[in-house]
């Protein structure tokens, strides 16, 4: 009796997360996700962090010499990635207000080159911070050097599966935000190349336009497990959003992380608060989509007693679970594409 229902327990969990086969009898859960895994340590995301929090990037604010740094680095990691330019370059000004000239980093993997795709899955962190303020470097390192490690491993994590042939239903964008800090400028001005039919797609050359966008993900502090959910748990993600994506997508968050083991206790709402909730899943980056009706995800562990201040350092991170949150966002996208 107990092995029977040991049995049917197993049949319902794999029923639960593979969902009905398909006509190739090839379940899309099945995946090689070794070599994606091995591309992100704990002490790879440690000196990434590190580099874009140290003083030669000076606190990354938009136009200043310390955001061209992390601007520069940024575009030799989607270089290194194999991510396309669109419009024959990665740099994209943002013009942020007050004279101030920041730029986005853009770059993009196709689903397939053999038959391109019509839509888009838009990636996105702010790599920009608050330089220096009264003399004092402002490291930034969970806000949001945390995001944009995030963004730079997913592009290499996404680049070597398409390197072993894997093929998808979207095309992704990558995008680095840059005068987050002064009023969104940089996913305002995405959005604006958006409406305007500016941004084009690399392989056909058409217009991205907004009717194309079926998502739009955005990382923003990400790194730290300083304010853990009610339980105490240390392993944990906030995901705002998910409640507005179609129902049958509502669950993959979950079978992703039982089936990947990275076994994160996830929380959908802002530490239980309706209020907060509200106001956050519309804070940050992904409020220029959300505005213009394209679902957009909210991926944070949380703003800590660090935010904003001097004391933002790469030693206050955890990268064990940077890492875990890094796989499971990963696999939650490549499932949603």
């Amino acid at each position: 009796m107990n092995k029977k229902i040991f049995i049917s327990a197993s049949a319902a969990i794999i029923l639960i997360v593979s969902g009905p086969a398909r006509v190739s009898g090839q379940s899309p859960w099945i995946t090689n996700d070794t070599t994606a895994h091995n591309l992100i340590w704990k002490d790879k995301l440690r000196r990434q962090v590190e580099f874009l929090s140290d003083t030669l990037c000076d606190g990354r604010a938009a136009g200043t010499a310390g955001g061209n740094e992390a601007a520069f680095w940024l575009i030799r990691n989607f270089r290194k990635a194999g991510l396309m330019e669109l419009g024959g370059t990665y740099a994209k000004h943002v013009y942020t207000g007050g004279g101030v000239i920041g730029h986005n980093i853009i770059g993009m993997i196709p689903g397939s080159r053999k038959n391109p795709c019509s839509s888009y899955i838009i990636i996105g962190a702010h790599y920009d911070h608050l330089g220096r303020l009264g003399g004092k470097m402002y490291p930034g390192a969970d806000s949001n050097a945390s995001g944009t490690v995030s963004l730079v491993s997913l592009a290499g994590m996404f680049s070597s599966m398409k390197t072993l042939g894997k093929v998808y239903g979207q095309n992704i964008i990558f995008a680095a935000f840059d005068g987050h800090c002064m009023n969104l400028s940089g996913s305002y001005s995405l959005w604006r190349m958006i409406e305007s039919g500016e941004l084009k797609d690399p392989v056909t050359g058409e217009a991205i336009t907004k009717d194309r966008i079926s998502l739009m993900v955005n990382i923003d502090q990400i790194g730290c497990t300083l304010s853990p959910l009610s339980s105490g748990r240390r392993d944990y993600i906030i995901m705002l959003g998910n409640g507005t994506l179609r129902e049958e997508d509502r669950n993959k968050i979950t079978q992703c992380n039982l089936f990947y083991g990275t076994d994160l206790e996830i929380s959908h709402t802002y530490y239980g608060s309706k209020d907060f909730t509200r106001i956050f899943h519309t804070l940050s980056d992904q409020r220029a989509f959300i505005e213009n009706g394209v679902p957009g995800i909210l991926f944070t562990s949380g703003i800590t007693m660090n935010n904003n201040k001097t004391y933002d350092t790469a030693d206050t991170l955890d990268y064990e679970i940077l890492r875990k949150r890094i796989i499971l966002i990963f696999h939650w996208i490549e499932k949603m594409l």
